[in-house]
């Protein structure tokens, strides 16, 4: 790993592949970072020049003052490969970096070959949902979050067969700085994307869980039918598919990202 300083400000970069591979950015959710990743990349490092960077506000990357914009954490991607030198970059991003995703698509479309969006959704309403969260967040810091967020990700007999991994996500989701966590969940309450990706035409797979209850397969449906030359992936799986379902997730990306 590398903390890269761009435009002033730290972001924690990770690179593995050969240099000569095609370059895949590759973009975390909210309460995650760039380790939410590993499962793929025993695969995904054969083929590609994976760049993983830790989202703002997250990991080993700035915590800026809050809120963030989904307009600021799309340009922070496009921060990152300009820092990289790398003009075009495969994409796959999940949940909040599935917004990032469509961001790109929609401002930055020159820089993106082939995209993932995953367990994602163009619109995350109600906003007294995400007042709720930040305000829970407020009251009892991260610890407080923990077990409604592996609630939603991951289905009960999920926890009951992989409790290594749940222990795993519940240690990660205690390492996201606070004032990160309230800042993109900002984000995400402020974002309608809606409008915005009916201009796209690109190749674009969208992976939907189809046993999530945050970004639902009508989210993942509607994204699908707005983009043009999109298709759709359903798994088995709820919310942070790649995780749930590794090898099924990373053979899917890899299948489609050098169809």
């Amino acid at each position: 790993m590398s903390i890269a300083n761009i435009n002033g400000e730290t972001f924690n970069i990770r690179i593995d592949g050969p240099e000569d591979a095609p370059a895949l950015l590759l973009s975390n959710s909210l309460s995650s970072d760039l380790s939410m990743w590993d499962d793929q990349m025993p695969l995904w490092s054969r083929h590609f020049r994976v760049i993983r960077y830790d989202a703002r506000g997250h990991g080993q990357s700035v915590v800026s003052p809050g809120p963030y914009t989904i307009d600021q954490l799309g340009g922070d991607a496009v921060a990152v490969l300009d820092h990289l030198g790398i003009a075009r970059a495969h994409f796959c991003g999940l949940s909040m970096g599935g917004m990032v995703g469509m961001w790109l698509l929609t401002h930055a479309r020159d820089r993106l070959n082939r995209t993932v969006l995953s367990n994602t959704s163009a619109y995350m309403g109600p906003r007294a949902l995400w007042d709720g969260r930040i305000a829970l967040a407020r009251s009892g810091g991260m610890e407080v979050t923990v077990e409604p967020t592996v609630t939603r990700w991951f289905p009960a007999a999920f926890h009951d067969r992989a409790p290594q991994t749940i222990e795993r996500m519940r240690a990660m989701i205690r390492r996201v700085p606070l004032e990160g966590y309230i800042g993109s969940c900002e984000a995400i309450r402020e974002m309608d994307q809606r409008a915005s990706i009916g201009s796209v035409e690109a190749p674009v797979m969208i992976i939907i869980g189809s046993k999530d209850p945050a970004t639902t397969p009508e989210a993942g449906e509607f994204i699908h039918a707005a983009i043009k030359g999109s298709t759709t992936t359903y798994l088995d799986a709820a919310h942070i598919s790649n995780v749930e379902q590794p090898e099924a997730y990373g053979a899917a990306v890899t299948a489609f990202l050098r169809g």
